[in-house]
């Protein structure tokens, strides 16, 4: 199983690689619009919404959404407000585990779940198009490699540390051994960032904000996590051998973007 994971996420990050780097931001936006797309799809199997035309209404909903945000994407302040109130929306999610890893009987209604779907995927496509229109692909780069340090020093670390579960009703493989281990690469590498992005002296709070962004990819995968749970499942989906579906490997950045985002804006001069 490490091995078709290590083969997979290998692929992926060299196609990664390609889009961020040698695409313009039109086509940086069209092939993020595609895998969002993909995204909502196995969402909307996760809210309840199983046939195909459900699925495929779903997905028009989240297109309808990116596309009347495009325009928008050339202004930065339109973009921070409207990613305020989404950095909220995932400050409740934290209100939203807490009461179901009390109460894993409750059920969501398939209409929230969607409606929440909706939101984070939207908001996680403006934050990344955003970061690349103002900042370059240097910076979403950099955003995609600390999630996925964290996500990797998560795994080693829970395998061979873990013991005290982080949340066992919500999602019983995590422990707490793999937050910090999380926490201790993404930090090696914001200190790497530091020299690589010339973030001069606002080294403290680059940090900070590569430290937020982290703990807000945790709190994405355990909200994808509790849905699943909702919903009886593994996976989102098995589009991906050994990582399931696109969900399954993105639900961390989906959460982490706007913060990201969010962050380095209170930064900048």
């Amino acid at each position: 199983m490490l091995k078709q994971r290590v083969i997979t996420a290998s692929v992926l990050a060299l196609i990664a690689l390609w889009v961020v780097l040698k695409l313009p931001v039109i086509g940086f936006g069209v092939a993020l619009a595609g895998v969002v797309l993909l995204c909502a799809w196995e969402w909307a199997d996760l809210a309840g919404w199983r046939r195909p035309r459900e699925r495929l209404a779903y997905g028009g909903v989240v297109l309808a959404l990116i596309l009347a945000i495009w325009p928008l994407m050339g202004h930065a302040a339109l973009v921070v407000g409207l990613l305020l109130p989404v950095l909220a929306v995932w400050c409740y999610v934290l209100f939203w585990l807490w009461r179901y890893a009390g109460q894993p009987e409750c059920q969501d209604r398939p209409l929230v779940i969607g409606v929440a779907g909706v939101v984070v995927l939207v908001a996680a496509w403006a934050a990344l198009m955003g970061l690349r229109h103002e900042f370059g692909p240097s910076y979403v780069l950099f955003l995609l490699m600390l999630i996925w340090v964290a996500d990797i020093g998560a795994y080693f670390a829970g395998r061979r540390w873990g013991r005290r579960k982080l949340a066992p009703t919500i999602s019983p493989g995590k422990t707490w051994e793999g937050v910090w281990g999380a926490m201790a690469a993404a930090l090696l590498f914001a200190l790497i960032g530091l020299a690589v992005l010339g973030v001069g002296g606002r080294w403290l709070g680059f940090v900070l904000v590569c430290m937020a962004t982290v703990g807000f990819s945790i709190v994405g995968d355990l909200f994808e996590s509790m849905v699943k749970r909702q919903r009886g499942v593994k996976d989102s989906g098995a589009l991906l051998p050994g990582h399931g579906g696109v969900l399954d490997r993105l639900d961390s950045l989906i959460a982490a973007a706007p913060v990201f985002l969010l962050g380095w804006h209170g930064l900048a001069p």
